[in-house]
């Protein structure tokens, strides 16, 4: 079994069979894979940063089993970021050495909570998330998502759309880590009710996708304590590579599709438009907006 060794910043990780095909449709090695990975570790570690990582291990390919990990089996290195949470070591995604660590295990999608581990509670955003039913156009995601611009800006709230990288879209809504996911919670319940009033022909509150009746599923419950969503620029387990990616607006109005933003076409993008999700994961651009007033409006018609 061939092995070869990948050096970053003085740690050496070795890395077997990197040859492995892994998205065997998009001919893309574990090799290949981690060369996205490097090009991406700038943008997407300043989000998942002191974030406990859930990981989706394919050992053998996206046509293989898929192993979920919440924290350290076996051993790791020392140089790996962690922190014990209820008994158990968890991985922290702070570098792109542990990146690569975890890539060189089968990694292939990053999911990440909404909180930070040394603030746990204080979700860093709102966010939404828009489930389309099978067969749906995307277009109709699109315009649920831009009828939700039209109501976070009104409340001067400004958000920044993603690909879920497979068929949705999440709109994130960067806010001070102050409040806690009961506030968020509220205020995420208050405008889901809104849309669901503007759009009941659309889109749908049910959970349980045989109820869903074919509509667009409005999800704002996944903001919550626990859960996580994949990585920005995380690469999801699809044939297609497709890859977790920040969208403008404007790009939301004139349309595409998920599947246009892959392993292939990410590394140039971002030459290209720079990181878009800068205003909610960046250090020095990041967005705190507050919600005070907001959430004192919702308290007073609820």
């Amino acid at each position: 079994m061939e092995t070869r060794i990948l050096s970053i910043g003085g740690k050496e990780i070795p890395i077997t069979s990197p040859d492995l095909l892994l998205w065997p449709q998009q001919g893309i090695t574990k090799w290949d894979y981690l060369r996205y990975l490097l090009a991406v570790a700038p943008f997407m570690i300043p989000y998942t940063r002191d974030r406990m990582l859930m990981i989706w291990r394919y050992p053998e390919g996206i046509g293989g089993r898929r192993i979920e990990e919440r924290s350290i089996h076996g051993s790791a290195p020392d140089w790996v970021s962690r922190t014990v949470y209820n008994g158990k070591e968890r991985i922290l995604l702070n570098d792109a050495a542990v990146l690569a660590w975890a890539a060189s295990r089968g990694a292939l999608e990053f999911h990440v909570p909404f909180d930070r581990h040394d603030r746990k509670d204080y979700p860093t955003e709102l966010v939404f998330d828009l489930d389309p039913s099978e067969g749906m156009d995307f277009g109709v995601v699109r315009k649920v998502a831009e009828e939700l611009r039209k109501v976070l800006d009104s409340l001067s709230l400004r958000s920044f759309p993603k690909t879920s990288g497979a068929t949705g879209l999440q709109i994130f809504v960067p806010i001070a880590p102050v409040y806690t996911f009961e506030q968020t919670r509220q205020l995420n319940r208050f405008i889901a009710e809104y849309m669901l009033r503007h759009m009941p022909e659309t889109i749908t509150l049910e959970r349980v996708p045989s109820r869903r009746g074919g509509k667009l599923y409005f999800d704002y419950l996944q903001l919550w304590r626990g859960r996580t969503m994949a990585a920005v620029y995380s690469v999801r387990a699809r044939p297609e590579a497709a890859v977790s990616a920040p969208v403008t607006w404007e790009e939301v109005k004139l349309g595409f599709r998920p599947t246009d933003f892959t392993v292939a076409s990410m590394p140039a993008r971002l030459m290209k438009t720079g990181d878009l999700f800068r205003f909610v994961s960046g250090v020095t651009d990041r967005l705190n907006q507050r919600l005070d007033p907001i959430l004192d409006f919702v308290r007073g018609h609820t």
